[in-house]
């Protein structure tokens, strides 16, 4: 049996793997939760799966758990609360944990992977933005430990699974694969009055707020790009982006002799975070195959750089590399919360992050507190850059 440690569990992907886990209790017990603000949701978790430990972000959400769970009634449950940067990094690395399923939204999910790589737990991976601000750093540590990052992003774990039992020396390339967002067919003189509303309205997946406003730009896209070259040791050029609104193909890779592997399914992430924890083993989820018969047609197309500028700004940051990354995330990461919150429009997203990529002064081969101190510098250039009327402009307040 493995025992689960799930960080984010109260999001989307947390979630999905509570379901999966709870298909299979004879494989897998749940011994660490770990959210943020999300404390009703994961009382009912706590309450279902009775896990060891469990840690919110401070300490008064910590003590409306603590609460909770006192007028459940005595003794009913035995879970230890922590909270903050050391209760996350203590769940993580806890000692009665196997996988640690990273699940936390943003740079906040670095600090507990370094943790568990230092700790020996196998990791499965769906926090992109680790691998974005720190990949050689990251990919560096787990390997002199001998710890295997398993993708949970269906499409890497695409990759990942269209790759196994192949040679490395015979692949070629990777079609990374992407729904286009709902706003693949907009013309972008539309975006400025593109609504938060309108962009959390994926076509396809259920997802959170953060990345359904990164589908929506294709920064998603363009952070994956980043992931597959350090989760795979591919350089960025081997990476093509294609456009397959049905969402089927979760993503292909080339081999040297022409032939194209894709790995297929019905879009719900539950498929790819349950290889990811139960591997090497497949296990049953009762989902349905995709109906072929029923599909008119899977198509491809190009991604337009000039309408979605994200992607320019991945392959930019896959090229400067050091902390050029981790300014991209940090940049947007703002620049997300700003839109959401009507601060800027659409298109503002895209020149705020254009603007921080573009006065940083790249630090090369970064440890980690170059890394940190130049997410810092990102997060307060475009925390700046929002009192300028050239970014905020076109708001629709």
């Amino acid at each position: 049996m493995k025992r689960l440690a799930i960080l984010g569990s109260t999001g989307s992907i947390g979630k999905s793997a509570l379901e999966v886990a709870a298909m299979h209790p004879q494989r897998f017990d749940v011994a660490v939760l770990a959210a943020a603000t999300s404390v009703d949701l994961l009382f009912d978790q706590i309450v279902r799966f009775h896990p060891e430990f469990a840690v919110v972000i401070d300490e008064p959400t910590a003590s409306r758990l603590e609460t909770m769970i006192h007028d459940y009634g005595a003794g009913k449950i035995k879970t230890r609360i922590a909270f903050g940067d050391t209760g996350y990094d203590q769940a993580a690395s806890h000692g009665g944990v196997d996988t640690v399923l990273l699940a936390m939204v943003g740079a906040a999910g670095l600090p507990p992977a370094l943790a568990a790589i230092d700790a020996g737990k196998q990791i499965a991976l769906a926090n992109k933005e680790t691998l974005v601000m720190a990949g050689d750093l990251v990919m560096d540590r787990a390997q002199k430990n001998g710890i295997r990052i398993l993708p949970v992003d269906s499409e890497h774990s695409a990759i990942f699974q269209c790759l196994a039992g192949n040679c490395q020396k015979d692949f070629k390339k990777v079609f990374l694969t992407a729904s286009g967002g709902p706003f693949r067919s907009t013309p972008a003189g539309e975006f400025a009055s593109i609504h938060p509303r309108d962009a959390l309205a994926h076509p396809t997946w259920a997802m959170g707020s953060k990345i359904s406003i990164d589908s929506a730009t294709m920064m998603n896209k363009g952070l994956e790009i980043i992931e597959a070259v350090h989760l795979f040791g591919i350089p960025a050029s081997s990476v093509e982006v294609l456009i397959h609104p049905q969402s089927i193909v979760h993503s292909m890779v080339g081999f040297r002799d022409g032939t194209v592997m894709a790995q297929m399914g019905i879009p719900d992430m539950k498929a790819a975070i349950a290889y990811a924890l139960a591997w090497p083993d497949r296990i049953s989820l009762g989902m349905a195959f995709p109906d072929f018969s029923g599909l008119a047609s899977l198509d491809f197309e190009k991604p337009d750089f000039k309408k979605f500028p994200s992607l320019g700004f991945a392959y930019e940051a896959c090229a400067r590399g050091g902390t050029m990354p981790a300014v991209l995330n940090a940049a947007n990461e703002v620049a997300v919360k700003a839109f959401l919150e009507e601060k800027i429009d659409f298109p503002g997203i895209f020149r705020l992050i254009q603007t921080c990529l573009e006065c940083h002064d790249v630090v090369e081969s970064p440890g980690l507190p170059d890394i940190l101190w130049a997410d810092g510098w990102a997060r307060k250039k475009a925390e700046r850059q929002l009192l300028r009327p050239d970014i905020t402009e076109n708001c629709q307040r």
